[in-house]
């Protein structure tokens, strides 16, 4: 899959929105609601405003922002200005907000916990897209290393930055780790286990560290090899040794910096697991109009 290849992208349902908003809503109001608020604002005062762009990024999360002031509040009513994937500049408007004015103050800051962290993603996700672009097909996917509880708002953000998907968890496809070959007995070994344990319709991937070891893979029919570690002669390498018989995916220690080197060796996929689980946050603020 190419970057040009991703599926459009379309909205999470809120029944897998929602629990994570409403945890999050919980967990602020504590026991007995905003104390702040409650005491300090009318309950028929107004708020016109919105949330706002310190810095440059990419957007993701408004759909869980949104429901954040909904669930305190129907009738607050909400814009989304930049939708998820959209560019945003310092200054420019996210969100735009009416309504009533305690619902939208006790929601504020989970509405921006989320859409902070998600357009940080997105972002640190577009940063890599951009650097590998220039040298090659690969397309920049996310791994399992994901806030917990946040996997599929994390896994949407990485897409709204331009990459793509790995697995969503243990039980949507096989990937063999070194760890499973050692105890496993071999390369081999493992392998058949998993074709014999597993549906026709499940992807067998193998993480491999020499070629020696993708030469066993191959020889035993893996769909995909994880190319872990290795530097870009031997990327290249390993590509001319799969020859289009299984898709390529490159890991470890990937960035900005390293990532064209990676991409110009000829591998489909590069996956890092930095942009899900150590991607800075987009600062955004929820300003009065």
């Amino acid at each position: 899959m190419t970057n040009s290849d991703a599926l459009p992208l379309s909205p999470l349902p809120r029944l897998m929105v929602e629990p994570v908003v409403r945890a999050a809503l919980l967990e602020d109001l504590g026991r007995v609601g905003d104390l702040t608020t409650d005491a300090i604002v009318p309950a028929e005062a107004r708020f016109t405003g919105a949330i706002v762009a310190r810095q440059a990024g990419v957007v993701s999360g408004t759909d869980a922002a949104a429901l954040a002031f909904a669930l305190l509040d129907p009738a607050v009513a909400v814009h989304v200005a930049r939708p998820d994937g959209s560019r945003v500049g310092p200054g420019e408007p996210v969100i735009r907000l009416d309504g009533p004015a305690r619902a939208i103050l006790s929601a504020e800051r989970v509405a921006l916990n989320l859409l902070c962290r998600l357009s940080g993603v997105a972002t640190a996700t577009a940063s890599l897209v951009a650097a590998a672009r220039p040298h090659g097909k690969a397309a920049i996917v996310c791994t399992r290393k994901t806030t917990p509880g946040l996997r599929a708002l994390e896994k949407r953000a990485v897409r709204a930055g331009g990459g793509a998907n790995h697995r969503f968890g243990l039980d949507d496809a096989v990937l063999i780790k070194d760890n499973h070959v050692a105890v496993a007995g071999g390369i081999r070994p493992a392998i058949r286990r998993a074709r014999a344990g597993a549906g026709h319709l499940v992807k067998i991937e193998v993480e491999v560290d020499t070629l020696a070891q993708l030469d066993e893979a191959l020889a035993e029919g893996a769909d995909a090899v994880l190319l872990d570690n290795m530097g870009p002669a031997d990327l290249a390498r390993a590509v001319a040794m799969i020859d289009g018989r299984a898709i390529s995916e490159a890991s470890g220690r990937i960035t900005a910096e390293t990532v064209g080197a990676v991409a110009a060796a000829g591998v489909d996929l590069i996956s890092a697991g930095w942009i899900t689980h150590s991607a800075p946050i987009i600062d955004l603020g929820l300003d009065v109009a």
